[in-house]
């Protein structure tokens, strides 16, 4: 190597590390400041257990601008999930957050609350939807994170009947892409396998995989991905004829090989996850409504309820329909649309729709992903 090459890179090296030391004052300082506002709230009469100290709407901002400000040559996204990061260590300095997810760990849930909430939360798995929201509804958590539809196989009704009877709020929306894998516990031959288990979502979201490659293979469904790795992990299926269908996080935390990368049906699958809490949300600036509508049985219910957003030229982003637990052949409906329930064009639509539905529930107003 030449002289003037080792000098080019040395300079270059001592840039990097006075730019590495930049960025770690720069980094203590924002936690400084973040343990200074956590005092705040604390000198103004609110206990502990009480105080706010995650606020969704501001971190939804902040990482807004840390996306429009971006110049390069780093990704958006990738600085995006660099300040996600800084914001949760800074955040578990005030408070340390519990978060509940569907479990065991290595699920697709739990990639979710790691995307949405950073690697510096209490994560809590538990076995099922309906513990999450029990979980959250009871303070043992501070929030929980569920799915709630697939781009390729629609709704989770398990979420949306926890819904229709919870107290809590939506809080957030989380999207991520997914990648099945087929597991195994070291190499098998595809050949001997007798069966196949993972939930019920992704052995439908892998369907033509499988009856192509794997026909006459039994298929059990699960509680999740997660659990279905972990079974094939502790040998309680026989480990040569037996395969689950998982993600990356599973593989890697129970030990599994990988037979077959991203088996899914289509490249483009992705799952939409809720954050779930006790407390409403302020406006962001870029928000989501979601509400249940139950409509009375008669000619031109739904028309009578989308015609209000349609007027006032409200984008709804989503609509479902779910048969009503209060009697046969009536229905709910959850709705998704753009702008926050406080906006007043916002509230003139509910009034509307409130006076003619049976019944109108809004689960909650949040920032759209921005992740």
């Amino acid at each position: 190597m030449a002289d003037s090459e080792k000098e080019k890179l040395q300079t270059l090296r001592n840039q990097i590390d006075a730019a590495d030391e930049e960025i770690q004052r720069l980094i203590n300082a924002r936690a400084t400041y973040a343990q200074q506002i956590a005092d705040v709230k604390l000198l103004h009469g609110r206990k502990k257990q009480e105080a706010v100290f995650y606020r969704p709407e501001r971190e939804a901002q902040v990482l807004r601008e840390v996306i429009a400000r971006n110049k390069g040559p780093v990704s958006s996204e990738e600085m995006a999930r660099i300040f996600r990061e800084i914001m949760s260590v800074c955040l578990a300095l005030e408070q340390p957050m519990r978060i509940a997810f569907l479990g065991p760990e290595g699920t697709f849930t739990q990639a979710a609350a790691l995307k949405h909430f950073g690697h510096s939360v209490i994560c809590v798995p538990l076995a099922s939807i309906d513990e999450v929201f029990r979980e959250v509804e009871s303070g043992a958590a501070n929030y929980g994170v569920v799915p709630v539809e697939n781009s390729t196989e629609g709704m989770v009704n398990s979420t949306l009947d926890s819904l229709i009877g919870s107290s809590l709020k939506v809080s957030g929306e989380v999207e991520l892409r997914i990648h099945h894998h087929l597991l195994a516990k070291g190499e098998i031959d595809l050949k001997n396998v007798k069966r196949i288990i993972s939930h019920e979502q992704s052995l439908a979201q892998c369907r033509q995989w499988i009856n192509t490659h794997l026909p006459h293979t039994e298929r059990v469904s699960v509680s999740s991905n997660g659990e279905a790795a972990r079974l094939i992990a502790s040998e309680d299926f026989n480990p040569e004829t037996t395969v689950a269908i998982a993600g990356d996080m599973a593989a890697e935390l129970y030990e599994l090989s990988v037979l077959n990368e991203k088996i899914e049906d289509r490249p483009d699958n992705t799952t939409r996850f809720l954050i779930l809490g006790r407390e409403s949300v302020a406006v962001s600036g870029k928000d989501k409504t979601s509400i249940i509508v139950s409509t009375r049985n008669q000619p031109g219910a739904l028309y009578q309820l989308l015609e209000p957003f349609q007027k006032n030229s409200i984008s709804l982003t989503r609509i479902e329909t779910r048969p009503s637990l209060s009697g046969n052949w009536s229905y709910v409906f959850f709705i998704d649309f753009e702008g926050h329930c406080e906006a007043p064009e916002i509230k003139a639509v509910l009034q509307v729709i409130a006076e003619q539905a049976v019944d109108l529930k809004i689960l909650g107003s949040y920032p759209k992903g921005v992740l």
